[in-house]
């Protein structure tokens, strides 16, 4: 087996992407690097039995709705107003389902931090279909959407602040390889774990894509799976870490 992870950035320069390659008894981390264009993802990811992709794979349905709707200068058809309207444009289904599971709402595709990497990922799944991948974004296919920080969280390995503390990133590092004793890697990669929050969230997307490869991650209830093939499903491993293991 061979598994993919892509951090996904608004530019490739912060884009990282990591290759495990698992056999019987052994697992190695043989491809971790900063600085992904599209076309090496795609490229990368040619032999791979699954491809986890930190980003949401589309839009809220009704936001989608709502905004073409208000271009055209015309009202949308909604049931809410207020409030209540503005946190449905706000999340996916599969965001209120990882709420539920994790007590965390994840950002918000559509209001928050998250657009121009969102509009890069609506691009990379592009270069996936134009290579003849079927892309599946309720992740019935090889790719799947992919939430690091809930995995880390779920498996009790989530350091606080590893994302804006040099300290907590080297201590990040340090808590998911002591968790991974069976992942072969070098001293250059695990360096590079502890000083850059992109490298190990492509790490942790990569495991995520082995949960995934063994259908070990949360399926889609069949009444959310027409909504999660266009907005994009979060594969959450419902496995702990061990069970990722080459012997598991």
């Amino acid at each position: 087996m061979r598994t993919v992870g892509v951090d996904l950035a608004a530019e490739p320069t912060r884009t990282a992407l990591a290759i495990i390659e698992w056999d019987d008894d052994a697992a190695r981390l043989t491809h971790l690097q900063l600085g992904t264009r599209d076309d090496e993802i795609v490229e990368l990811s040619t032999d791979a039995t699954s491809v986890g992709i930190d980003c949401a794979f589309g839009w809220p349905i009704e936001f989608v709705e709502f905004v073409a709707a208000h271009a055209r200068q015309a009202q949308s058809e909604r049931a809410h107003s207020g409030i209540e309207l503005r946190r449905r444009l706000a999340y996916r289904h599969t965001d209120r389902v990882v709420r539920e599971l994790t007590g965390r709402w994840p950002l918000s595709v559509s209001t928050d931090r998250l657009g121009m990497t969102a509009i890069h990922c609506a691009e990379l799944i592009e270069a996936f279909t134009e290579a003849g991948e079927p892309v599946d974004r309720s992740g019935g296919g090889r790719l799947a959407e992919v939430y690091p920080a809930a995995a880390l969280r779920a498996w009790g390995l989530l350091t606080p602040g590893y994302k804006t503390k040099p300290e907590a990133r080297i201590l990040a590092a340090e808590v998911l390889l002591d968790a991974l004793p069976w992942l072969e890697t070098d001293t250059a990669q695990s360096t590079l774990l502890g000083h850059s929050d992109d490298a190990l969230d492509a790490l942790v997307a990569s495991l995520i894509a082995r949960a995934h490869a063994l259908g070990k991650t949360l399926p889609v209830p069949p009444e959310l799976l027409e909504a999660a093939r266009v907005e994009g499903w979060v594969a959450l491993p419902l496995c702990s870490v061990a069970d990722l293991a080459p012997t598991a």
